[in-house]
């Protein structure tokens, strides 16, 4: 089961890449979320984040105790974060335009992952499964947050 435990994690290995493991989860997610949000939407993203928050929390301790405190290599909790970057975003299926929505929120994502400003970084401190889990679910909805203001002000220009 640890076995199991560890690939759930390491969002199957990817958490195993070197230099920004969590850039790289974040990364492999987007190609599930991008398929989810153009097949069920909004439904479908928030189904993802869900089932990322809850393999996140099934996972933690033994990913812990495996690895050490909030493990690098554990980067299921960036796919749920990621999840709710993508909520209410009209995709439209035209990859071009699609891609910036998805870059966009890719690197806003990233910024509040890593940076951890706006009381992002207390919430690590949660315990287990929760501080690994909230501050990538708060950096999620920092990131839409920003995303639709960027989407707003390019609209009315």
């Amino acid at each position: 089961m640890d076995r199991l435990k560890m690939a759930v994690g390491s969002l199957a290995g990817v958490g195993y890449l070197p230099a920004g493991p969590g850039t790289w989860g974040s990364l492999f997610s987007l190609f599930l979320l991008y398929p989810a949000a153009l097949l069920s939407g909004n439904a479908g993203l928030m189904t993802a984040a869900l089932a990322g928050s809850l393999l996140t929390l099934w996972v933690a301790d033994c990913c812990e105790k495996r690895w050490g405190t909030d493990p690098p290599r554990m980067v299921i909790d960036e796919f749920a974060g990621q999840a709710l970057v993508f909520l209410f975003i009209p995709f439209t299926g035209a990859f071009i335009q699609d891609a910036a929505y998805l870059a966009a929120g890719f690197a806003l994502f990233r910024f509040f992952d890593i940076v951890k400003p706006l009381a992002i970084k207390r919430l690590q401190h949660f315990p287990s499964g929760f501080g690994i889990l909230f501050d990538d679910l708060l950096a999620g909805l920092y990131a839409l947050t920003c995303l639709h203001i960027g989407i707003y002000f390019i609209s009315v220009l």
